[in-house]
C-alpha cells in the first residue's frame, strides 16, 4: 500500500540562483475563471465557459543567513528588467528522492518583505519573498 508524503521535506530550485532552504512555500495554486452565458430563447440555465486561467503568487520564506541572494533578485528589478526564472519545487519521499515536481514558469519577485525585529523574541529572523509568474506544470 502506497502512503501519501509529507510535506515537510522539498527542495526549491532557481535557475541559476543559489538560495538554500526554505522553511515555508506557500500559495501556489491555479485556477479557471468561470464565464456564465445565456441567450434569451434557450432554458433558464446559462452555459457554463471557460474564461481566464489565474495563478497565485508564490510566497518564500527563509531565514536570513549570510547570503542575500533573495534580496538582490528583487533589488534586479527595482534598476532594470525583473530577472524571469523557472522555479521547480520538489516534494521528497522518506527516502530523499523525488516524490512528485512543479515547475513555475516565468517567476519573478514582486514583492520582499525583511524580518520584524524584537529585542524580546527568541525567534530565527525570517525574509520573506512573493513571486509572480505566468503558470505552472506538475513535471512529476
Amino acid at each position: 500500500m502506497a502512503y501519501p508524503h509529507g510535506k515537510f521535506r522539498y527542495t526549491v530550485e532557481l535557475e541559476g540562483l543559489e538560495l538554500g532552504g526554505f522553511s515555508e512555500v506557500s500559495g501556489f495554486d491555479a485556477s479557471i475563471d468561470v464565464i456564465e452565458y445565456r441567450e434569451g430563447d434557450k432554458v433558464q440555465t446559462p452555459m457554463k465557459i471557460p474564461g481566464l486561467k489565474k495563478y497565485g503568487n508564490i510566497t518564500l520564506k527563509q531565514g536570513v543567513a549570510d547570503k542575500d541572494a533573495l534580496y538582490k533578485w528583487m533589488e534586479t528589478g527595482f534598476e532594470k528588467d525583473v530577472n524571469r526564472q523557472t522555479v521547480t519545487i520538489t516534494l521528497l519521499d522518506i527516502n530523499g528522492e523525488p516524490a512528485a515536481s512543479w515547475q513555475v514558469i516565468n517567476a519573478w519577485p514582486t514583492k520582499y518583505t525583511a524580518p520584524d525585529f524584537n529585542a524580546t523574541s527568541s525567534e530565527i529572523a525570517v525574509e520573506t519573498l512573493e513571486l509572480a509568474h505566468e503558470g505552472m506544470t506538475r513535471t512529476k
